[in-house]
């Protein structure tokens, strides 16, 4: 191993801002098709030449990023060579399950496919040694989040209308404060109850990667909670609007609802579909009200982290100094914040449009990647041992608390 020449955090500002300039001047980011609903589909719009070239281009592209991260960290480049694209055919392999027509009604996004590839190869068979060794989730995660930055516009804010606004503050500070309070209570350590916090008070899989990178969280309790927030988003989505209907709650009250309790985007899109045009268009106002606290959000838990976990061999302050406080930051932070600042004040709206399609597309590559990666180094002893119940626990009451205070501030606002 060669001596790093930045660290990780500064590794990913720097590369996910290659990605941006790259884009930026003028290089196309290929974008390649994984929807389909039939097997014709499947081979006439997914596996045609023209969309495994582009595929193919896409590979090239993270390949090289992951081979100049690992050199410029430190790590082998040789085992990067040989793991990354095994990683990459088995996220591609999530990725075009994810685009079966049936499986997006219901809402089942590429990352829960990663995640459960990853999960099954690990815990079913016997992986090499240089494989796990050589996996950079964090530096996958990391680099998506810049670039989820280019799409957290700050003008946006004032489309989601002040109602959401309101609506979308009181819920995430009452709900994180209750999901950390209970978590702690039921003696999950502060890195757990953070990151569910989040997940169940902003919006799901997006705050709960924001936060474990903010903390440098452990990928197995990412995975973890991931999984929980997924796999309880299904019944939300089926349940929540019949209660709505059956409450006679009007459908502006019911989008506020959904929108302000569904953890994930499309779960909330495909629950306001359900009920009408109007929750449609609320529910995502509020929903995208809370995607944008997220960077706020990440900002703060990442200067309270820092702050309260300055203990090591060598620094036993009772007050960490403001070289510490630096020292431990997470400067990827900095880049999401930068690159949100970028596309919200300097980029102008056309350059916005032609690039943000490839900017989305590689951002879910890299988080799928991300979680591939997570379910090869995760044992399913781990998640689901008796230790790992209390924070399924915890999620759940947090949940449920979030149902009936969002349905009581939508009721409010919204009636």
């Amino acid at each position: 191993m060669k001596k790093s020449f930045l660290t990780e955090d500064w590794t990913v500002v720097l590369f996910g801002f290659i990605i941006i300039g790259v884009a930026l001047f003028g290089v196309k980011i290929p974008s390649p098709s994984f929807g389909w609903e039939t097997t014709s589909d499947l081979t006439e719009k997914v596996l045609t030449s023209v969309n495994l070239i582009k595929l193919g281009q896409i590979f090239v592209f993270t390949f090289l990023i992951a081979l100049l991260a690992a050199s410029v960290l430190g790590k082998s480049v040789a085992g990067t060579a040989k793991g990354f694209p095994i990683v990459f055919v088995l996220t591609s392999l999530a990725l075009v399950l994810a685009g079966n027509a049936f499986l997006k009604n219901w809402n089942l996004e590429a990352v829960i496919f990663s995640l459960t590839i990853g999960l099954l190869l690990s815990n079913f068979f016997t992986l090499p040694a240089w494989l796990t060794e050589t996996l950079s989730t964090e530096l996958f995660v990391k680099i998506g989040l810049i670039l989820l930055g280019t799409s957290v516009i700050f003008g946006d804010i004032l489309k989601a209308g002040s109602l959401g606004l309101i609506q979308a503050l009181v819920v995430v500070i009452s709900v994180w404060y209750f999901a950390f309070w209970v978590s702690k209570k039921m003696g999950i350590d502060e890195e757990f109850a953070i990151m569910i916090s989040s997940a169940v008070s902003i919006c799901g899989v997006s705050a709960a990667i924001a936060t474990s990178g903010a903390i440098k969280g452990d990928s197995k309790k990412l995975s973890y909670v991931i999984s929980i927030v997924l796999i309880t988003a299904i019944p939300m989505i089926i349940f929540l609007p019949f209660i709505a209907q059956s409450l006679g709650l009007s459908q502006a009250v019911t989008g506020a609802w959904l929108g302000g309790t569904i953890d994930t985007t499309g779960a909330v899109i495909a629950s306001g579909t359900m009920v009408g045009e109007e929750a449609l268009k609320i529910s995502t106002i509020v929903k995208f009200s809370q995607n944008v606290l997220l960077g706020f959000a990440a900002f703060a838990i990442s200067i309270y982290w820092t702050m309260t976990n300055n203990q090591s061999a060598t620094v036993k302050e009772s007050k960490p100094t403001a070289a510490v406080i630096w020292e431990r930051f997470p400067k990827f932070v900095i880049g999401f914040i930068a690159a949100s600042l970028l596309f919200s004040f300097v980029i102008s709206p056309e350059t916005m449009d032609e690039v943000k399609g490839g900017f989305k597309s590689l951002q879910g590559l890299w988080f799928a990647l991300a979680f591939t990666s997570i379910g090869l180094e995760t044992k399913f002893s781990d998640l689901f041992s008796k230790e790992g119940k209390k924070p399924l626990y915890a999620f759940l009451i947090a949940q449920l608390f979030n149902v009936f205070v969002t349905l009581a501030v939508a009721y409010v606002l919204f009636n």
